[in-house]
């Protein structure tokens, strides 16, 4: 049965086939273009959304994964077996010549604005081009895998905003900015879709943050670009290891994460909310205060339900109230020896409302940690910033001919047109999209202007291998 099927039944090798890895009407494209057609060139752009900057982040990880590795004569069969069964025509020639005369590496060439760039929307990110009249359709075939850049991208895009807000909420209310790395913890693995949205959404993260519980996105940062641990954790309570004690010993379960995990400089998360947070409040700042401060170790409070806002609020005046509070030079209190992590309802309005509630009164950001979850990984779709990849010129016999479209029903889904880069002029950062080749004319002095994308891949090699080290001094450059 495994050779008739020819491996249809193994889903790891189907997951795996980059042949498969496309939308089934892609199977037939190959019969629908002009006739004369032996080139073809696309481009990625967000087209607005949410932000009107993107950071961009994650091509890397789907080229190392996806396009790094050959295709085989078994892939080939496997694919033919699943095209035919689904109703499809299959391009056999196609991926034959692919394998025979390109060792089944796939012969495009992808370039790509460098990871770590803000990059203000509507303008081209990637373009992809293939240019053997053979197969030439590569150049679309690819859309569907490609395309999900959308989701690193987008997730680095929101935690590179929720980082300006942090950063200005430290800015106005602390002395201490070297703390903005670990103000937003990924709590979002059991919150998304699968074990590679976790792996993704999880890395996008960690370009503009170090702090993070999701396993595989630390995982996935570290392997696919070059980092020894790209983030941290600490040990932390959660519901389960302090209702097992039942709510009479309560208290019990407390000071047993105090006796584990309290040390001189170490921290200590505490779920508090378990019974009521209030009475679990007055436990910490009488019965257990005098455990917390011979620890030496910082303890968070975290509050796991009611009102975001208020519940913060209500935390901080509580432990201020028992443990005390320092001024710091912006007129702002800091607590002494606690803190607190808010990681329920966190979303960027729910982000800055507590900050500037905390601000206005007279708690300085220093005060709180965010952990965020499904609204960090999972509640973004690709229409959050409106990404879509289109083909914006097609070369019929010798001659490119520019290729859009343009919607009398929807002018916002009008595609650019011709083969396109990005420039960016070097004094100002400003970006640009033009056609190829560039006219240097008054607006495009060649003096100012560089062009802004890089070849990363080509022909089944990945030309540059950037660290996450440095897309994270790319991405905040220009902070402070």
């Amino acid at each position: 049965m495994h050779n008739v099927s020819h491996g249809l039944n193994d889903i790891a090798s189907i997951l795996s086939n980059p042949i498969l890895n496309t939308d089934s009407y892609k199977a037939s494209h190959y019969l629908q273009y002009p006739p004369e057609a032996s080139a073809m060139f696309s481009y990625i752009e967000s087209r607005g959304g949410r932000y009107d900057r993107t950071l961009f982040f994650g091509l890397q990880m789907l080229i190392k994964e996806y396009l790094c590795r050959p295709i085989t004569p078994a892939m080939i069969e496997q694919a033919k077996a699943f095209f035919t069964a689904h109703g499809e025509p299959f391009n056999e020639a196609g991926w034959r010549y692919i394998v025979e005369q390109f060792g089944g590496y796939l012969p495009v060439r992808i370039r790509a604005v460098p990871e770590g760039s803000v990059v203000p929307t509507h303008n081209v990110l990637v373009t992809v081009e293939c240019d053997d009249p053979q197969v030439f359709w590569l150049a679309s075939y690819l859309e569907t895998m490609l395309l999900r850049v959308w989701y690193p991208v987008t997730v680095a895009t929101q935690s590179w905003h929720l980082r300006q807000t942090i950063r200005a909420a430290l800015e106005q209310s602390s002395d201490d900015l070297t703390q903005l790395p670990f103000k937003l913890h990924d709590f979002g693995a059991r919150g998304v879709s699968s074990a590679e949205s976790a792996a993704i959404g999880g890395a996008a993260h960690l370009v503009s943050f170090m702090g993070s519980d999701t396993v595989l996105g630390v995982v996935a940062a570290n392997h696919y670009y070059n980092e020894t641990m790209a983030a941290l954790s600490v040990p932390a309570a959660e519901h389960s290891t302090i209702t097992s004690w039942g709510r009479e010993r309560e208290t019990d379960a407390f000071r047993n994460m105090l006796a584990q995990f309290g040390k001189p400089g170490a921290i200590v998360s505490v779920v508090s909310d378990s019974y009521d947070l209030f009475a679990a409040l007055d436990v910490w700042g009488t019965e257990l205060k005098q455990d917390v401060l011979d620890s030496g170790g910082m303890l968070v409070i975290r509050p796991d339900s009611g009102d975001p806002q208020t519940i913060v609020l209500q935390t901080l005046r509580a432990l201020e109230a028992s443990f005390g509070s320092t001024l710091n030079g912006k007129s702002r209190r800091v607590l002494d020896n606690v803190r607190v992590i808010q990681g329920d309802g966190v979303n960027p309005e729910s982000i800055a409302a507590i900050l500037a509630a905390m601000d206005e009164a007279g708690f300085a950001a220093d005060n709180i940690v965010f952990g965020m979850g499904g609204a960090l990984l999972q509640q973004i779709n690709r229409d959050t910033q409106r990404f879509a990849m289109k083909c914006s010129a097609i070369r019929l016999g010798d001659q490119w001919h520019d290729v859009l479209k343009d919607p009398v029903t929807d002018a916002g889904k009008r595609s650019m047109k011709g083969r396109l880069t990005l420039l960016r002029n070097r004094h100002t950062g400003e970006y640009r999209t033009t056609t190829l080749p560039v006219v240097w004319d008054e607006r495009t002095a060649e003096s100012d202007w560089d062009d802004a994308l890089e070849t990363v891949f080509d022909s089944g090699k990945l030309l540059i291998d950037v660290s996450l080290t440095d897309i994270r001094k790319r991405a905040h450059a220009h902070e402070g």
